[in-house]
């Protein structure tokens, strides 16, 4: 098992990396103050995971000690970033009441993405704030969406765009639990590795060229590295900007379009991962056009992304003005200012609004056609 820590002062938490860490009740109860859990997952994940955690947890209150006295209950959302709203944060915290949990009480989220961001918020907001666990079930979720204390759901008009930083007690990635994942989760999942590589870390992203198809294959230790090499790069990140005021923006690269495509495409019908896939590789589009990265660096990224299985195209009922006018809302928007993070090569990223919008339009153009023949392109 690998322990990372997100260095935040007072209120540092650790990221336990490793195998079969579900059925680990310690591991969890030495991170819960409270004798009042309430376990958060959804219809897909529940089946499978729910009952080895209440159990691990139930297994340490018959023993005693500090684990004596638990009073352990679940909660059950739907299945899907479409579910990711105000009324499932609304079913927790009816849950939390009906039960009379108080402030001292603790949330664990037991999901994906959305399970993890939705239990975070209504942790944020229940009697002003309360602990919370994140148990992380997807490939996404383990390297990146459960770190880092980014909670919130979406709203009609954009990704997102209800929420709080709000930091977990800690993160329990069980690698594991990744054997049951579909192949489109995993590759979906990947995407936020590959980000990690192209934002800070050269040296990774050389590594992942090497080893796509050991990902692919889910091989242990390949998955262990990722990981942990993940976690570390957002760990860091998070520990010198917290509340995204300066360099935590990087983390969002290839988000503004991936956030443009989901909130277009309707929540749901693509996976965040392969959204922010495509976003990625339009960012990187932009930063050519703006004569920042060679078209070898395009190349590299468009051709580490088809061998994910990855998207590279837009799909057919998004437009550039469609995507255009989806990007202006968005959290990075300063006083009406649209700001992208953009790359200045392979592990260097900026955050910038001095980009042309022409050369955008160009970009947003060019991802709408590529998968036409060049006679229709030209006419």
């Amino acid at each position: 098992m690998k322990k990372i820590i997100v260095e935040l002062g007072d209120r540092s938490y650790p990221i336990y990396a490793g195998i079969d860490l579900l059925s680990k009740g310690n591991l969890l109860l030495e991170n819960i103050r409270s004798k009042q859990i309430m376990i958060v997952s959804n219809t897909i994940v529940a089946p499978l995971y729910l009952e080895t955690v209440m159990q691990a947890l139930q297994g340490m209150a018959l023993q005693g000690s500090a684990a004596e006295g638990l009073e352990i209950n679940s909660v059950i959302l739907p299945d899907g970033e479409q579910y990711k709203t105000l009324d499932a944060v609304n079913d927790i915290i009816t849950a939390l009441l009906d039960k009379r949990y108080g402030r001292t009480s603790c949330l664990v989220a037991l999901g994906g993405g959305v399970v993890g961001d939705i239990t975070g918020f209504a942790a944020a907001c229940y009697q002003r704030g309360i602990d919370y666990i994140q148990i992380p079930t997807t490939v996404l979720a383990q390297v990146d969406s459960s770190v880092g204390g980014k909670t919130g759901v979406n709203h009609a008009a954009g990704k997102n765009m209800i929420g709080a930083f709000h930091q977990p007690r800690a993160v329990i990635a069980d690698i594991a639990v990744l054997d049951t994942l579909s192949d489109r989760e995993v590759s979906a999942g990947l995407a936020e590795v590959v980000k990690y590589g192209l934002i800070r870390d050269k040296n990774f992203f050389d590594w992942l060229e090497k080893n796509v198809e050991q990902l692919l294959n889910r091989e242990a230790e390949a998955l262990a590295y990722i990981i942990e090499q993940s976690c570390r790069n957002k760990a860091e990140v998070v520990a010198e900007d917290e509340r995204e005021s300066g360099l935590r923006a990087i983390l969002n690269f290839g988000h503004t379009f991936g956030h443009a495509i989901e909130t277009g495409l309707g929540y749901g019908k693509w996976l965040h991962g392969e959204a922010i896939a495509l976003g990625m590789l339009m960012a990187a589009d932009l930063s050519h056009r703006l004569g920042w990265i060679t078209e070898e660096v395009i190349e590299r990224i468009k051709q580490m992304l088809v061998k994910l299985n990855l998207p590279i195209a837009l799909p057919d009922d998004l437009n550039p003005k469609n995507m255009r006018e989806l990007m202006s809302v968005d959290k990075k928007a300063k006083d009406g200012v649209l700001f992208l993070v953009l790359l200045k090569g392979i592990g260097e990223a900026v955050v910038t609004d001095e980009f042309d919008e022409d050369l955008l339009m160009e970009t947003l153009q060019h991802f709408s056609l590529v998968n036409v023949s060049p006679a229709e392109r030209n006419s």
